[in-house]
């Protein structure tokens, strides 16, 4: 925990936040049930498929640190418009692809100026009080939900009626709109709240050492780096998973029906974040709260390998969706918790390098293991990556014994 006098946050209504990160979301989540079965149209295979968020990942791995570091200096809404404006240039490069390699070209444009989620983020900690933290990034968990309930949905039925590019024009028009919602809506065009902390180069990963030096915010970053793990490893190889594992009326699940279960996932989290988490984290506290995400990602994976049925899905998606819906907000406010004020953009950064960096090897595990037909062996990685967080959480766990530690030193 930092030391020393801090400004208190400067309040500001956190609307346009959310309004902008859910027109971002919409784009996001629009493309991706297809992205995948789109490449495959492109003659690429399931490995192939899944390094397109590898590509993505690497180019957002170098970027993402810039840009938040950058938005400590000049404000986070310059930052902002710049990351959204590279997004809309890469969805139209998406939708004009005839070849892969242009395919791959997109995800790199987009991937050099990600930073969305985490620049919002760093918005959000410097206008919220830490005890309010968990509170108001549930927003972003929020727009998260409603942006995949109605997205995936969106694109499973515009893929249906229309074709596989019709999803991702329209995730370039929202993308558009969501510039146009940080120029006008988002307050502070200027300098960031708070004065520039100059700790080094943000590409240069002394920077980070920092960070981990400190005991409670290193063991937060590893519970954020298995869970954001996990995650990527479902995200990125879950339409092909269930293009292969289930059926409906006789035929292969195709972007329409992994677009409504990412839309069912949604509407749960829309539902768990729209209100509960607030309430959950007042009654239990968000280290609790982490610990039971873990655990209810953990099931949720292993029974993803197991079913086979529709209906046995949407029961593990739904542990799963718990997982995810407790677990981002809870974590994000506890890692914010432990850095200062100057250093919300740096930290935040460093999650989303962490983010880059899981996306770039869980995919290529997703890819192989699909690949050669291994499709149990792909959700049980998941979850033992899950598990590893509740190792990392067990502190919040009710059975939980702390060792006892003997004050008194032992006699020679």
């Amino acid at each position: 925990m930092t030391t020393g006098h801090e400004d208190p946050p400067q309040r500001v209504s956190l609307l346009p936040v959310f309004l902008i990160v859910l027109v971002d979301v919409f784009g996001l989540t629009l493309v991706i049930p297809l992205l995948a079965i789109y490449a495959e149209t492109l003659s690429a295979t399931p490995l192939q498929a899944t390094l397109l968020i590898s590509v993505y990942a690497a180019c957002q791995l170098f970027s993402a640190p810039l840009i938040g570091h950058l938005s400590d200096r000049v404000g986070r809404k310059p930052m902002l418009i710049l990351s959204q404006v590279g997004t809309f240039i890469g969805f139209i490069v998406m939708a004009r692809a005839q070849t892969l390699w242009v395919l791959y070209l997109a995800r790199m444009l987009d991937g050099a100026t990600a930073g969305n989620l985490s620049l919002a983020q760093a918005y959000i900690a410097d206008h919220t009080a830490p005890s309010e933290r968990a509170k108001s990034f549930g927003l972003i968990g929020i727009a998260f939900g409603i942006g995949f309930f109605i997205g995936p949905t969106l694109t499973g039925y515009l893929s249906a009626r229309f074709s596989l590019t019709t999803p991702i024009y329209l995730a370039a028009c929202m993308s558009a709109t969501s510039v146009l919602c940080t120029a006008v809506l988002l307050k502070g065009g200027g300098q960031s709240a708070h004065a520039f902390d100059d700790r080094g180069a943000a590409l240069h990963w002394k920077t980070y050492a920092q960070y981990f030096g400190r005991p409670e915010l290193r063991k937060r970053l590893l519970q954020f780096l298995f869970f954001i793990t996990s995650f990527s490893m479902f995200i990125s190889g879950f339409a092909l998973f269930a293009e292969r594992r289930f059926t409906y009326g006789g035929q292969p699940f195709g972007p329409r029906e992994i677009g409504y279960v990412f839309g069912y996932v949604g509407f749960l989290g829309i539902i768990l974040q729209g209100g509960l988490i607030g309430r959950l984290v007042k009654r239990f506290g968000e280290v609790p709260l982490v610990a039971a995400g873990f655990l209810a990602l953990a099931v949720g994976y292993f029974g993803l390998g197991v079913v086979s049925s529709v209906a046995l899905l949407l029961l593990v998606a739904a542990l799963a969706a718990f997982g995810i819906g407790v677990i981002r907000p809870a974590l994000t406010s506890l890692i914010t918790q432990q850095a200062g004020q100057r250093e919300q953009g740096v930290v935040l950064g460093l999650t989303q390098s962490l983010t880059s960096m899981a996306s770039i090897v869980a995919p290529i595990g997703a890819g192989l293991l699909i690949e050669h037909q291994m499709l149990r062996e792909w959700a049980w990685v998941a979850a033992g990556l899950a598990v590893v967080g509740v190792v990392l959480s067990r502190e919040g766990l009710p059975f939980y014994a702390k060792p006892i530690v003997d004050p008194l030193p032992k006699r020679p």
